[in-house]
């Protein structure tokens, strides 16, 4: 019985790590269908390198940083339980490579390709399992003083804070350093240049990627058949409809909004899956979606960050929203199963973010003012995929 137990934890888990690793190529395909056509090659290559180099780095330094297990021991000896603490760490990894993947889809466009592999493997290694490790893992004490502060440790189920809005924050100092693209905004400051999405069904073959490969993010999130909820599957499903909802009348039916509404819901949902009641979840998911239609236009065309994908609007704000919402909706005066502190939601979010945004300007600060992290501006104008890659992603012939 202990063996069955095991061996279906194992595949529990090992299911949930496949479906976010093919978020991945969510990721690539929204970002493929959001930026122009002469940087659609880039984007695919940057996130199946990131990922591929981000399994390397988080295998020998992140995941043991984070949870003080290493691999360095004899198979036998990984094998134990049907080596559940083996497909854990796959798991995990896609959760810690989402980090460049999000990233990648707000410096697209001007960012050289070989500085942005080195910044990604120094965030996978170090950054993000520091703050993975506080959360998830108990490291420094930081839950057990708010437990002790408020009642409640912070709690984030599926990672709003410890994943998007770290992701998000990392990707708004990266943006803001690497600057405008060219031709995006005039010398007076006014914008000059849309760059509309060059593939819609791209962008939504990778909205739709990213929506069914939620489903694992935050289900197996538990880690175990024992832990299962449906309580999870649905909260997830009612965010995802009020973001998509909310995203396509606050967008005017606009579709790049519409598809990328479900996931500001999916963001914010992601903490308080496991607590909230559906009917909170929908609200939160309807707030996420107007979030991001209001807080990327005015990002876009009042504050002038160019920011390709929005990420930082999605992933950023709609996290943190997301880790407050937990402390709100998970409340049981809302409905919610209770054991949460909005006090304990807020400290961890501002906590998360303070992290994230120091640990973004630091690194691609460092890089700029080494090697460089942008094309020069021949090479933005002729494309990342033929100044990088030497190939476009349209035949010649």
């Amino acid at each position: 019985m202990e063996s069955l137990v095991a061996g279906s934890d194992v595949l529990f888990v090992l299911l949930g790590a496949i479906l976010v690793l093919f978020m991945h190529a969510g990721f690539a395909f929204l970002e493929v269908g959001t930026v122009r056509q002469k940087n659609q090659v880039n984007a695919l290559v940057k996130i199946f390198s990131d990922f591929a180099f981000c399994t390397v780095i988080y295998f020998f330094i992140g995941y043991p940083l984070a949870y003080g297990i290493d691999f360095l021991a004899p198979a036998a000896e990984l094998g134990i339980n049907n080596g559940y603490e083996l497909v854990k760490f796959f798991f995990l990894l896609t959760f810690a490579a989402a980090i460049p993947a999000i990233i990648s889809g707000g410096i697209a466009e001007r960012a050289r390709f070989y500085p942005q592999i080195v910044a990604s493997v120094i965030i996978v290694a170090f950054i993000y399992p520091f703050f993975e490790g506080v959360v998830w893992n108990g490291n420094f004490g930081f839950q057990a003083w708010l437990e002790e502060l408020t009642g409640a440790p912070f709690h984030d189920f599926a990672g709003s804070i410890v994943v998007h809005a770290m992701g998000g924050w990392i990707a708004l100092g990266a943006v803001i350093l690497l600057g405008a693209r060219q031709g995006r905004y005039s010398a007076t400051g006014g914008t000059s240049a849309n760059f509309a999405p060059s593939s819609i069904p791209f962008l939504a073959l990778g909205a739709w990627i990213l929506t069914v490969g939620w489903f694992g993010f935050n289900v197996m999130s538990a880690q175990s058949v024992e832990g299962v909820s449906g309580l999870v599957a649905l909260n997830s499903l009612m965010a995802m409809a009020g973001g998509a909802i909310a995203a396509l009348l606050a967008g005017r039916a606009d579709p790049g909004f519409l598809h990328n509404g479900p996931l500001a819901g999916l963001v914010a949902v992601c903490a308080g899956s496991d607590i909230m009641h559906p009917i909170g979840s929908l609200v939160v998911g309807l707030i996420a979606g107007v979030l991001f239609v209001v807080a990327f236009t005015a990002a876009q065309n009042r504050w002038k960050i160019d920011d390709v994908l929005g990420v930082w609007p999605l992933h950023g704000l709609c996290g943190a929203w997301g880790g407050i919402a937990a402390g709100i909706f998970g409340m049981e005066a809302l409905g919610g199963l209770g054991g949460v502190s909005l006090v304990s939601q807020i400290i961890g979010t501002v906590a998360g973010i303070i992290i994230a945004t120091l640990g973004g300007f630091i690194v691609y600060g460092v890089l700029k003012s080494t090697v460089g992290i942008r094309l020069t501006e021949e090479e933005e104008y002729n494309g990342a995929d033929l100044s990088i890659h030497k190939i476009s992603s349209i035949s010649s012939r």
